[in-house]
């Protein structure tokens, strides 16, 4: 997951006005490509906030071209990168596959990011989805991307529910990075785990706040309370939570409400499309269970349809000994002209 970002001012531009974060401020120069030209549009979400789309068309390609949708992470970071020597794993991997996949590409910003309307750290998922479902159905606009070659690429929190921003439409293929195919429940205990034993704290302790922890994401999770309110019920809680008292990592309680009520066995049961799941080995935000459910449900349904590919030593954010994965891209690439030739 990308880190929080923080808003810095207001500016008017001739489409909308709207918070503008650091990441909006950098972005000013905007994006360039080698290979790629960028355009930018809109899309209107459920609560009728306009939101901002970037939108690449291969160089010199003539026709109609195979297309990549991005479904971005968790955190209130724009999904633009004007930089081209980021350090970011998640923004080289974008800006390679932009650069080298010879397919054009469209992602969004949600809600209160960058040049979209809104406030992220308000946004519930409701309202983001509904985004990231126009954001979808604008591929049909544009005359240069091939409609039936589309390929959905979920990063980190937006690989779980990617098939959702479809609704049903037939692509290519998924690809999720880094995601989650099981109960946002079931995610957040095991990350529990993990953060305290990663902390030193001792089995005696991690078991113990364990079993405080379920009863907790319970309440918070399934029975629509806050935090806070959690916690006014079980002052003895209080010393095991470390976020803010109406939400978590930047995005309000009401957006991981939803999140659980997702069935994502459902969700993945009904992919018809071949799905290829990326985990890094010491990703410490989304386990191997995490990740290795998506794989399980669809070739449950459709035997051979996923393909589960763990690379040793990378993180969440795609980087082996602090060193972005270089062969990550060819190997996704390779994968998606696989599904060309043979679909």
């Amino acid at each position: 997951m990308k880190t929080l970002g923080l808003c810095l001012g207001t500016i008017v531009l001739a489409w909308l006005s709207v918070p503008v974060c650091r990441a909006t401020q950098e972005s000013k120069l905007r994006e360039q490509f080698a290979r790629a030209s960028v355009q930018y549009g809109s899309v209107v979400n459920s609560r009728g906030e306009k939101l901002r789309t970037f939108i690449t068309k291969p160089n010199n390609s003539s026709g109609k071209v195979p297309a990549i949708f991005f479904v971005g992470w968790l955190s209130c970071d724009s999904m633009e990168y004007s930089d081209a020597n980021t350090s970011d794993g998640f923004g080289i991997f974008l800006r390679r596959l932009i650069d080298e996949s010879g397919y054009a590409t469209v992602r969004m910003d949600k809600p209160g990011v960058g040049e979209s309307q809104g406030e992220c750290a308000k946004a519930d998922f409701d309202s983001e989805i509904t985004g990231w479902q126009a954001a979808f159905d604008s591929l049909l606009q544009y005359d240069f991307i091939d409609r039936d070659k589309v390929f959905v690429v979920g990063l980190s929190n937006g690989g779980g529910f990617s098939p959702v921003v479809t609704r049903g439409r037939p692509v290519r293929g998924f690809v999720s990075c880094g995601s989650w195919g099981r109960t946002w429940y079931e995610h957040m205990l095991e990350l529990e785990r993990r953060r305290m034993t990663d902390e030193g704290k001792s089995p005696a302790e991690v078991n113990s706040a364990v079993k405080a922890f379920a009863g907790f994401y319970d309440l918070y999770l399934s029975k629509g309370l806050t935090p806070g309110q959690v916690l006014s019920q079980h002052p003895e809680w209080k010393s095991l939570w470390y976020d803010a008292p109406d939400g978590q990592y930047g995005r309000p309680a009401a957006f991981y409400q939803q999140l659980q009520s997702l069935n994502l066995g459902d969700v993945w049961q009904n992919v018809k499309a071949p799905v290829l799941v990326v985990r890094g080995g010491d990703d410490t935000i989304m386990s191997r269970a995490d990740s290795e459910a998506i794989a399980t449900i669809v070739n449950q349904v459709h035997p051979g349809s996923a393909r589960y590919m763990q690379i040793d030593g990378m993180t969440h954010g795609f980087t082996v000994k602090n060193k972005f994965y270089d062969p990550l891209v060819p190997m996704v690439l390779d994968w998606m002209k696989q599904q060309l030739a043979t679909h």
